[in-house]
């Protein structure tokens, strides 16, 4: 998955952005659930990358809301 940026999420439509955020937590819990079984962190900054943008679309997702 590639990393998104701001602009690159405030361009889209709202079903698009829902979309990328499903996406986003699937691959977040795969990565998770990986590492758990593991027992070691393979790539801690792939997961910490991950939440970031998980915030980043869930603050654009809350302004685009509040416009309306």
């Amino acid at each position: 998955m590639v990393i998104l940026r701001s602009k690159e999420i405030r361009v889209m439509e709202m079903d698009e952005i829902q979309k990328k955020l499903d996406e986003l937590k699937a691959e977040h819990s795969k990565n998770i659930s990986k590492s758990a079984a593991a027992g070691v962190y393979e790539n801690p900054g792939k997961i910490k990358e991950l939440k970031r943008t998980i915030a980043r679309v869930l603050t654009i997702m809350n302004e685009k809301q509040q416009e309306k």
